[in-house]
């Protein structure tokens, strides 16, 4: 009986082309040499120090996530395909934030409800009315895609606020080249490595008009108990630009100033890594330690760039995701590259009653959820979880949305008795600035337990690293 999954290595024909380079590598690896170079992976893992933490838990806060050494492989023209779909999503969902902080054309035109925008809980309205420079809000877009079949590819989620991992896609390529050398030498792999200069680049593009020198780039972290600390250290480091905290810098006229040994300097452009409600207490919450007050009023004023704005998370709220093909034919007057996977909307009274009445055949998820949280898979749920599940669907319908089980691609994976499928999605990061632009590649995440579909690694999965096979 045929497998019910498209795997993304075997197909009905045999062995697919992307990955032939690796069937002698896999099956002439002996089980123990396979099991010493795991343990040296894990190995240059801690000595990296790429650690994540679980909020909530007790036990070790720095805990290395799970990698597995059999990496994920795609074509030359497949990728042209993805990064394709992807830069016009990232165009499309940058036009769709500049729109609706300003005249809401695509609200007037009555492409999108009004009320989804300007009631959501991530629309900022202090900066309606404000422009960005170069008119871009969301400058680090994590477009999460999953695959279905050779040729099908849905967009299951985008991230348009700080989105997390690169880190892991880098290093997953360090510790791969380090362990297996001869598979890079011997086979035409895209690099990664260029990433944090594309991210410098494109942070510098947007450097405020008040900026006469070469900007001044900064990592804004909320500290070192964040569960991506790692990730914000390392790229500042990879960058060669200052990490900070909020307690670094403090605003002085039309600027913002970064302590220094040397005296304050003028600090150009943010890469923020704390959530809107910290940026600023003068501004969002008053008891936040976390931000500088009185940022948000050189950030309006034209004096400082943050990166990506306040308020781009209105555009990866889970029930806007259902608008970005869309926004796509509005903005770009293109049709899209990459499909939404369908969606049910709760708020809608008719799809929340189909919700309601098949919620062991759905994915139910939380408007503004993330890392696997809030979640029902009803397929994978016994009767009390779904029912404990639907008396929170009822309470409160518009906090959720409503997706079909997808038939999730599997990619082999390194497991006790050799090699077995596992289920993937994939992250890659699009730089949005004066260009748009994103590496070959992206951070693959793996569901590691038989049969599920979660592949966060808060939940259990792990990560591969990702292969783009260059062009001859």
């Amino acid at each position: 009986m045929a497998e019910p999954f498209f795997n993304e290595m075997y197909d009905a024909s045999g062995l697919r082309a992307p990955y032939r380079m690796l069937e002698g590598w896999h099956r002439n690896m002996p089980a123990e040499f396979r099991a010493i170079k795991q343990a040296e992976a894990e190995d240059l893992f801690r000595r990296y120090g790429i650690t994540f933490a679980v909020y909530g838990e007790g036990g070790d806060p720095d805990r290395l996530i799970p990698f597995d050494m059999f990496p994920r492989v795609f074509a030359a023209d497949e990728w042209r395909r993805l990064e394709r779909g992807i830069k016009q999503r990232a165009r499309a969902l940058n036009a769709f934030l500049s729109d609706v902080y300003d005249r809401g054309e695509i609200i007037r035109a009555g492409r999108i409800p009004a009320d989804l925008v300007y009631r959501n809980e991530a629309y900022e309205i202090a900066v309606a009315g404000f422009r960005p420079p170069l008119g871009v809000f969301s400058h680090i877009v994590g477009i999460d895609l999953v695959r279905t079949g050779a040729d099908q590819f849905y967009v299951l989620e985008d991230n348009c606020r700080t989105p997390s991992g690169v880190s892991y896609m880098l290093e997953n390529r360090e510790v791969m080249m380090r362990m297996f050398p001869h598979l890079f030498q011997e086979n035409r792999v895209a690099p990664v490595d260029g990433y944090a200069g594309l991210l410098k680049r494109t942070l510098a593009s947007v450097a405020p008009a008040k900026c006469d020198r070469d900007p001044c780039v900064v990592l804004l972290t909320p500290g070192h108990f964040n569960s991506a600390y790692y990730e914000h250290s390392f790229l500042a480091d990879l960058m060669g630009i200052e990490l900070v905290e909020g307690q670094d810098l403090f605003v002085d006229g039309d600027f913002c100033w970064m302590r220094t040994t040397e005296g304050p300097k003028k600090v150009d452009v943010i890469y923020r890594r704390i959530d809107d409600a910290f940026l600023d207490p003068l501004c969002f919450r008053p008891e936040s330690t976390l931000g500088v007050p009185g940022l948000m009023n050189v950030y309006r004023s034209g004096g400082v760039t943050i990166c990506s704005a306040p308020g781009a998370g209105v555009a990866d709220d889970k029930a806007i995701y259902t608008y970005v093909p869309e926004m796509i034919r509005f903005y770009l007057g293109e049709a899209p590259i990459l499909e939404n996977v369908p969606t049910w909307q709760c708020a809608k009274p008719d799809e929340l009653k189909y919700v309601q009445e098949n919620l062991a055949e759905l994915v139910v998820k939380e408007v503004h959820g993330s890392g696997g949280y809030g979640m029902l898979v009803g397929p994978k749920s016994d009767k009390a979880t779904i029912a404990t599940f639907a008396a929170k669907l009822a309470a409160n319908p518009s906090n959720y949305i409503a997706q079909p089980t997808l038939a999730l691609s599997t990619c082999p994976t390194f497991v006790n008795e050799g090699i077995a499928p596992r289920h993937v999605d994939l992250r890659p990061y699009c730089l949005v600035g004066r260009d748009v632009e994103l590496v070959p590649g992206g951070l693959t995440r793996v569901a590691l337990t038989d049969g599920s579909l979660v592949v966060n690694s808060s939940q259990g999965g792990g990560v591969k690293d990702t292969w783009v096979i260059a062009e001859e």
